[in-house]
C-alpha cells in the first residue's frame, strides 16, 4: 500500500497557512463537496450543511471574527486579518451540524464530519488547493455564529480556509509517532484478558 497513489497523497498533504491571492472558483469548491460529502455517515441523515464566503463574502465573514475581539485584538490584528483573510485566503467555508444533544447521535455526526473535511482537504491537495482547518474560539461564540448564518440549535465543527499557494512556501512535515508505539495487538483471548 506504501507508495500508492491515496497513500503519497495522505502523507504529503500539508495545513497551509500561507495563501497567493490567485482567484479561486465557486464551482471549484462546490465540486470538492460534491465528491467529499461521500464520507461515511452512521445515520439516515448527513448532518451536515455549509456556509461558503467569497468574493465580497470574505468582508462578512473577516467583520464577524473581529467583532468577537476584544478592542486591543482588534487594533492589533485588523490589518492583518483583513489581507489574509479578504485579499490573500479565496474562501472561507463552514462546515455546520446539528447540536443533537443526544450523546451517540452528536458523536457519530461529528465523526462523520470530520471524515468529510479530511475528503475535503485530500481533494483540495490534488488540485493544488491549500487548506487549514480551524477550530479556533469564535466558532463557538454566540455572535459569530449570528453573524455568519449558523442557526440555533447547530454547531460549527470547522472553518476552512481554502486558497491557492506557493510550493515553494510548503511547510515541512511534522514526524508521527510510529504506529508500533500506539497499537495494542490481541492475537487470542487469553492475551485479551492480560491488556489493563
Amino acid at each position: 500500500m506504501e507508495g500508492s497513489p491515496i497513500d503519497r497523497l495522505i502523507r504529503e498533504r500539508r495545513t497551509i497557512r500561507l495563501f497567493n491571492g490567485k482567484p479561486l472558483l465557486k464551482e471549484t469548491i462546490v465540486g470538492l463537496l460534491e465528491a467529499a460529502v461521500w464520507a461515511p455517515v452512521h445515520s439516515r441523515k448527513e448532518p451536515w450543511r455549509f456556509i461558503l464566503f467569497m468574493d465580497e463574502g470574505r468582508r462578512q465573514f473577516a467583520d464577524a471574527v473581529l467583532h468577537t475581539f476584544s478592542k486591543e485584538e482588534r487594533e492589533r490584528w485588523e490589518r492583518k486579518l483583513l489581507i489574509d483573510y479578504c485579499e490573500l485566503m479565496q474562501a472561507h467555508l463552514l462546515v455546520v451540524i446539528e447540536a443533537d444533544p443526544r450523546q451517540r447521535e452528536w458523536e457519530d455526526a461529528v465523526g462523520a464530519g470530520a471524515a468529510l473535511i479530511q475528503n475535503l482537504q485530500l481533494l483540495a491537495w490534488e488540485q493544488d488547493i491549500g487548506v487549514v482547518w480551524k477550530t479556533n474560539a469564535y466558532n463557538f461564540d454566540p455572535d459569530f455564529c449570528r453573524l455568519t448564518g449558523v442557526k440555533p440549535g447547530e454547531r460549527i465543527i470547522g472553518t476552512l480556509h481554502l486558497g491557492y499557494f506557493d510550493q515553494d512556501k510548503l511547510p515541512k512535515p511534522r514526524p508521527r509517532t510510529p504506529v508500533s508505539e500506539l497499537l495494542t495487538f490481541i492475537s487470542s483471548a487469553a492475551e485479551a484478558e492480560l491488556q489493563p
